[in-house]
C-alpha cells in the first residue's frame, strides 16, 4: 500500500514555485499499545462522560473550556474556535535561510520526506536541493495544515529534501535554570584524558539498526507466547539489564576510567609456551 501524503502543495522561493509532496519519515507501527479489558468477561472497557455530583451527561451538553484559574473556565463554542483557525494553504514560502548548526536540536520535532510532485517539478526541485547543499543552509518557513501553522525547516536529504517541523520558542524550556547549581570548576587533566580516550575507543559511525528496543521486543515475544498458550497462566521473563545495579555509588573515578579504557582495548595475543615453541622447531 502506497504511503499517503501528509501534505501536497508547493514550495515557493521568491517567484519560483515547486509542486511537492511530503510524507512522514517515521512510523508508529513498532510501538505497542494496550487497551483496558474487563477480565471476567474479556470485553473492552468504555468510559462515560460524567460530571461530579451530576453523573453521566449527553454528548451535546459538552462544550470546550480553557482554565484561567483553579476551577474557572472560559467557555468556547466550536464555531468560535473554527473562526480563528489558520486557513490551510498549499504554499510553503521559504522566508529565511540559516546555518543548520544555528537551530538547537531541542527545536526539532518530526521529520517528513519531500519529493517533487511530478516530472515537470523535478528540475526546479533539484536546483533548490543543490543550492541548499552548496550554500550549506537550511530553509525556514511556516506551513498551514489542518487549521494550525507550523514552523518548518527544509534541507537536502539524499536525492530529496527533508522537512522537519520545529517547536516554537515558547514550547521549549531553557536549560540553564536546571544547570544553575552545577559548579564552574574544570576537571583534572588526567581524568579528562582518560574520558577522552574512552570516547575515542568507542567512536564509530552511527547506525540506528544496531540498536533495539529490548522492552518492545520482550513484549512482542510475551504477546506471541500468550496468544499461542491456552492455559492463561502468567508468563514471567526477565529482561537482561546491561547495567550493574549492585555496588556502591561512591566510586574511585580515576580507577573506574582506567578500568574502562583497559577493558575496551583488544586482548593482546599470548606468547607461545616453551612446549609449543619446541614442537614448532621439531
Amino acid at each position: 500500500m502506497a504511503a499517503r501524503a501528509y501534505w501536497q502543495g508547493q514550495i515557493r522561493l521568491a517567484l519560483v514555485s515547486i509542486p511537492v509532496e511530503a510524507y512522514s519519515a517515521t512510523k508508529s507501527g513498532a510501538k505497542i499499545s494496550f487497551n483496558q479489558i474487563h477480565e471476567p468477561s474479556g470485553k473492552r472497557i468504555s468510559y462515560e462522560k460524567v460530571v461530579p455530583g451530576i453523573g453521566p451527561v449527553d454528548r451535546d451538553e459538552i462544550i470546550r473550556g480553557y482554565e484561567v484559574s483553579k476551577g474557572n473556565y472560559v467557555l468556547l463554542e466550536d464555531e468560535e474556535i473554527e473562526a480563528v483557525k489558520i486557513e490551510s494553504k498549499k504554499t510553503l514560502e521559504l522566508v529565511q535561510f540559516v546555518e543548520a548548526c544555528e537551530i538547537d536540536p531541542l527545536y526539532f520535532e518530526k521529520p517528513y520526506y519531500v519529493a517533487p510532485a511530478d516530472d515537470l517539478a523535478e528540475e526546479a526541485f533539484v536546483v533548490l536541493r543543490e543550492a541548499l547543499r552548496k550554500a550549506k543552509k537550511v530553509g525556514i518557513g511556516q506551513l498551514s495544515v489542518r487549521g494550525r501553522e507550523t514552523l518548518v525547516a527544509i534541507k537536502p536529504c539524499g536525492k530529496g529534501l527533508l522537512m522537519e517541523t520545529l517547536r516554537y520558542a515558547d514550547e521549549v524550556r531553557q536549560g540553564q535554570a536546571f544547570f544553575s547549581e552545577i559548579g564552574t570548576s574544570k576537571p583534572k587533566k588526567e581524568l579528562l584524558d582518560l574520558a577522552t580516550a574512552l570516547i575515542d575507543q568507542r567512536s564509530a559511525p552511527f547506525d540506528a539498526s544496531e540498536f533495539h528496543d529490548r522492552y518492545s521486543d520482550a513484549l512482542k515475544k510475551l504477546i506471541d507466547k500468550k496468544a499461542k498458550s491456552k492455559s492463561g497462566k502468567k508468563i514471567l521473563e526477565d529482561v537482561d539489564d546491561p547495567g550493574d545495579a549492585s555496588g556502591s555509588n561512591v566510586i574511585d573515578l580515576m580507577a573506574a576510567l582506567k578500568k574502562s579504557v583497559d577493558g575496551d582495548k583488544p586482548a593482546a595475543k599470548k606468547a607461545p609456551t616453551r612446549k609449543a615453541a619446541s614442537r614448532k622447531r621439531a
